[in-house]
């Protein structure tokens, strides 16, 4: 075909499209998005369906819509729902039709991020693992492979929300879409490749037909229709706008904290700041604020991003549990009613801006019968102003809003609202060692591998996201008479501990910003045949950057005493032997001999008990801060990594309490399952409740 020609026929698939987009339920124009021909000022809360439960679904929904919001935004996870090829899960923690149907029956609207890749601090950007391994595949930019495997899972997703009847066009509750994410922050990577990809997912995206419009964010060129959006926490002020003037601006992403790690400490927005900047946004033509997270939930099993902890978005306006958090819940709750009185002229309204100030600026919008008015003191000092002949006292870096343009109703930097102060209650102790049952996971040598390779075997094409762990093994005859030498590992992370001859010798760890590892240990060896045994374990994989599909993990070069071991003949063990009979279930824990607890702690131990359920309804977490590093489980169910041995700069652990949905408890004999990497105390472990202080 042509030039000329494949010019008409994009010309005429982006016509039609526009043609769909504007004559569905769902528009838009410069103003907003119009809903059933009205305009609309909207505010939306990020809620992420795997990251709680179906039986949480309700009640965070009813919170949020309380709290002032009219649209539920969330990501799809193409590695839960697929996590092999053809191979599809919509069940439980994964029911998505089910989530939107729940906040449809709460009269609220949904915005959907198909991506489908997402980041999200989900592991592998939410990509499922056998994309690795599809041949000549390169992520994310225009490969055909990968464009393949994109529109088949996007179509997948689009479908099931037509036969379901979810999108507005049908009269459901979708009113917004997303294709890609964040491209924008990688695409000069991909040279001459990324815009061909950006305008083909656009096309590909708005050629599906759902009747409502679609958008990109951190895409300031994302082709017509599809709406380009703002990620950040000051798109009142760094936003540089639409693309095109009959665009609307839109924020997608208010971060109202940030991502944690381990190692790392929470990153504490205020309410006042969070309010400010969407004061600002909303003063500035903005009319779509999603907050992300509004419920950042948990990230069970092995969810989480390289070094992410399983607490996410923690102190977001509800928490990891769902309890509200003060004041940021209530404040922007009051600050949505403000601006929602406004809405008549700051929908159809004429703006005006003038200073009152050097640092003061005056946002007026005016229709033929209303006014309102949003004064901004962007100084750090408290000012008086004039306007319109009358005195206001404007805090340091507030805005305050003024329905009528003459009474205040609200300042972002008046924050009313008490704070609440949340509190666990200790319900069991698990201090009795006649409870415990404990199983030591053998130490593999070489002569145990079934997988070899005269090379360093790269972790994530091999383990195939199956595990945390993997085995690295070899030997070889020592013949010095001194036994004293240096064992020298390089790896390109996260964690590794060494093994010689069955006896740990040593361990590393790196860092969310440096994940490489590197461990020097003086160590000893017999005069004869020695058995190195090197486990190396990831704590989530990578998420986001260029050609994700080309990161590697694991040891990448080991040395004794200079000799460089590289290229030799390694044996390989993928997982625990613990894991491969998933002795964590109820069926699997008959696979093994547990033996009694011993005073004494072994590394790579598991540790088993049982407990019933806390009598009440407030969320249940377990304490895990006498322990070290590994996984948990309750009655099979992963309730994720803990690391509490990796300290904050404070010297306290980044995450001790790990949460156990109620809807993952029976009443009685309810199995807690640990996997402990180091040499944690299990008789420190409390069952505790999580409760507000009055």
């Amino acid at each position: 075909m042509g030039e000329w020609w494949r010019f008409l026929l994009h010309a005429l698939i982006l016509t039609v499209s526009l043609c769909t987009v504007h004559g569905a339920n769902v528009t838009y124009d410069r103003t907003s998005l119009v809903i059933n021909g009205h305009h609309k000022i909207l505010f939306s809360g990020s809620i992420h369906y795997p990251r709680s439960t179906p039986q949480m679904w309700p009640d965070l929904i009813s919170k949020a819509k309380e709290g002032g919001l009219d649209v539920i935004q969330t990501y799809v996870f193409w590695n839960l729902h697929e996590p092999q090829q053809g191979q599809y899960e919509f069940n439980g923690r994964f029911d998505l039709v089910g989530f939107i149907k729940e906040i449809q029956a709460q009269g609220l609207y949904v915005t959907l991020r198909i991506g489908p890749y997402i980041e999200s601090e989900c592991t592998y950007g939410g990509l499922p693992l056998w994309l690795h391994d599809v041949p000549g595949i390169v992520f994310r930019t225009d490969n055909d492979q990968f464009k393949f495997h994109m529109q088949r899972f996007t179509t997948k997703i689009v479908n099931m929300m037509k036969s379901a009847n979810l999108f507005a066009s049908q009269g459901g509750p979708i009113i917004l879409s997303q294709i890609e994410n964040e491209y924008g922050s990688i695409q000069s990577k991909f040279r001459a490749n990324g815009l061909p990809y950006i305008h083909w997912a656009a096309q590909m995206a708005v050629g599906l037909q759902t009747g409502v419009p679609w958008m990109m964010c951190k895409q300031d060129d994302a082709p017509d229709p599809v709406i380009n959006a703002c990620n950040g926490m000051q798109c009142g002020r760094n936003f540089k706008g639409p693309n095109s003037p009959n665009k609307p601006s839109l924020w997608t992403e208010n971060w109202t904290s940030f991502l944690q790690a381990f190692g790392g400490a929470p990153y504490m927005r205020s309410a006042s700041d969070i309010a400010y900047n969407v004061a600002l946004f909303i003063a500035k033509k903005g009319s779509y604020v999603n907050y992300y997270m509004y419920h950042g939930g948990t990230n069970f099993d092995r969810l989480a991003s390289a070094f992410i902890i399983t607490a996410y978005y923690d102190e977001a306006p509800l928490d990891e549990y769902g309890l509200v958090r003060q004041p940021k819940w209530g404040h922007l709750k009051e600050l949505h009613a403000s601006i929602k009185s406004c809405s008549q002229p700051l929908l159809d309204g004429t703006q005006t801006t003038f200073s009152l100030g050097s640092e003061q600026q005056a946002y007026v919008f005016r229709s033929s019968t209303e006014c309102a008015a949003f004064l901004e003191n962007s100084g750090p000092r408290d000012v008086t102003i004039q306007f319109q002949n009358i005195s206001y006292e404007l805090p340091g870096k507030s805005i305050s809003i003024l329905p009528g343009c003459k009474n205040v109703v609200f300042n972002t930097g008046k924050v009313s609202i008490q704070n609440n102060v949340r509190a666990m209650k200790p319900r069991l102790q698990f201090n009795s060692a006649e409870n415990w049952k404990v199983y030591t996971e053998a130490i593999p040598n070489f002569a145990h591998t079934s997988k070899r390779a005269d090379t360093l075997l790269d972790q994530i094409s091999t383990a195939k996201d199956t595990s945390d762990y993997m085995w690295y093994t070899f030997r070889f005859n020592n013949k010095s008479p001194n036994a004293k030498s240096v064992l020298s590992i390089y790896s390109q992370g996260d964690v590794l501990h060494s093994f010689i001859n069955g006896v740990l010798t040593g361990s590393a760890h790196g860092s969310r910003n440096n994940t490489q590892v590197t461990m020097k240990k003086n160590v000893n060896l017999i005069n004869g045949m020695n058995n190195i045994s090197i486990l190396s374990a990831t704590v989530g994989l990578p998420n986001s950057g260029a050609f994700l599909e080309s990161r590697v993990a694991g040891l990448r070069k080991v040395e004794v005493q200079g000799r460089d071991f590289s290229s030799y003949s390694w044996g390989y063990q993928v997982g625990l032997l613990g894991e491969k009979l998933q002795i964590f279930t109820v069926s699997g824990s008959s696979k093994v001999q547990w033996k009694s607890f011993q005073s004494s702690t072994k590394p790579l131990t598991w540790y088993q008990t049982t407990f019933h359920a806390p009598a009440g309804n407030d969320p249940v977490v377990v304490n895990l801060g006498s322990m070290g590093k590994g996984l948990a489980w309750v009655n099979g169910q992963g309730i994720g990594r803990y690391w509490v041995s990796f300290h904050k700069p404070d010297g306290t652990p980044s995450q001790q309490w790990y949460h156990i949905p109620r809807s993952f408890l029976k009443s009685t004999g309810n199995l807690l399952v640990i996997l402990e990497e180091e040499t944690g105390n299990p008789l420190g472990i409390t069952l505790d409740t999580v409760y507000i202080k009055n």
